[in-house]
């Protein structure tokens, strides 16, 4: 099932990619007066840059670039009082979109004639549009300023976030100086050359624009003669499934833990081989240190299905499979290959 779980992480690769972009620097020692400004200034764009993610409204073109391959995206993000509405269209390759309610996520894959219809209440780290913040990364990175720039012509505050360790990226981000959402944002590699693994930045956006959610949830209803999936998932507990943290890994927590199905990634993939085990139950745990977001799906081990182990990198994107205690492992996210085989050796079975 190795394909479908990278396919499923990948669906939703050009959304979460820029998720992993924000952070602020507060140290656990006593700071000069100098630094203390530094960091609050941080915080300040991080605060800015979450409020401008969760309650603006604003559309534009979103270019993602990783591995040599470029692709470019409409987005939409209304809020209206408390509801949320976001729409994501794809605009090269295969056309689909996604469109979100609140925790309700339409996926239409218009081509294959499929609609995935689910909730995703408990998958923390994750939305339709990119621009979301955590103010509660606060510890993992140290954050400076790196002046002044523009982006699809508004003008950005540039801040570079630089992990305490090599357990997680440094990233790049531009905040637009006006409202504070995130205009751009790059994943950098650890060398000394820091190359840009992936980047996202809008070729062009408006801002403060008037709401259309009915508009925009008109797409998600257009499914007559599709085939309409609804994947079965449910919230859970490690030690309900019979696991347990066994060790921590710097900075990184458990988020979350659900019981879902990857039938739905499996009939939109267009690969050779085509779906494996369909509607087989999959436990996956999320973590995150705030900023970067890491999934590890666990499964019985298949002889079958699941043959020799393999890491595999596309942009800031890692992949690791590996076998463990009769079960396969699969952890996939924006973090080196080292630190997501760390966070799956740290689950075992509860004795």
């Amino acid at each position: 099932m190795t394909h479908v779980l990278q396919h499923w992480w990948q669906s939703w690769r050009p959304a979460l990619a820029p998720v992993l972009v924000c952070s602020a620097f507060l140290p656990a020692i006593a700071l000069g007066q100098t630094s203390r400004a530094l960091a609050d200034e941080a915080q300040g764009w991080l605060q800015r840059m979450h409020a401008a993610a969760n309650t603006g409204n604003y559309r534009g073109t979103l270019v993602f670039s990783a591995g040599g391959a470029m692709s470019s995206s409409r987005v939409w993000h209304y809020c209206v009082g408390d509801q949320t509405y976001e729409k994501l269209e794809t605009q090269d390759g295969r056309p689909r979109q996604i469109v979100r309610h609140n925790d309700e996520v339409h996926t239409l894959w218009p081509q294959a004639r499929v609609a995935v219809i689910e909730r995703r209440d408990a998958l923390p780290g994750w939305q339709v549009t990119p621009q979301r913040v955590d103010p509660q990364a606060l510890e993992q990175y140290q954050v400076r300023r790196e002046g002044a720039s523009r982006v699809a012509g508004r003008d950005a505050e540039v801040l570079l976030l630089d992990p305490r360790d090599q357990l997680r990226y440094p990233q790049r981000v531009w905040a637009d100086r006006a409202s504070g959402l995130m205009l751009r944002a790059e994943v950098l590699g650890l060398g000394p050359d820091r190359q840009v693994l992936e980047s996202a930045a809008f070729s062009e956006v408006e801002i403060g624009v008037k709401p259309q959610p009915k508009a925009l949830l008109a797409a998600a209803t257009r499914t007559e003669g599709f085939r309409v999936v609804r994947p079965r998932q449910e919230r859970t507990t490690l030690e309900q499934e019979g696991w347990v943290l066994a060790s921590q890994v710097s900075g990184f927590r458990l988020t979350g833990c659900v019981r879902r199905e990857l039938d739905a990634a499996a009939s939109t993939a267009s690969t050779k081989s085509g779906p494996t085990a369909p509607g087989a139950p999959v436990l996956q745990a999320v973590f995150s240190d705030g900023l970067a977001h890491v999934s590890v799906f666990i499964e019985p081990f298949d002889p079958n299905r699941h043959k020799s182990e393999m890491q595999a990198h596309l942009g800031a994107t890692s992949t690791v499979t590996l076998r463990r205690e009769g079960h396969w492992f699969t952890a996939v996210g924006d973090v080196p290959a080292g630190t997501l085989k760390l966070l799956a050796e740290s689950l075992a079975r509860r004795r």
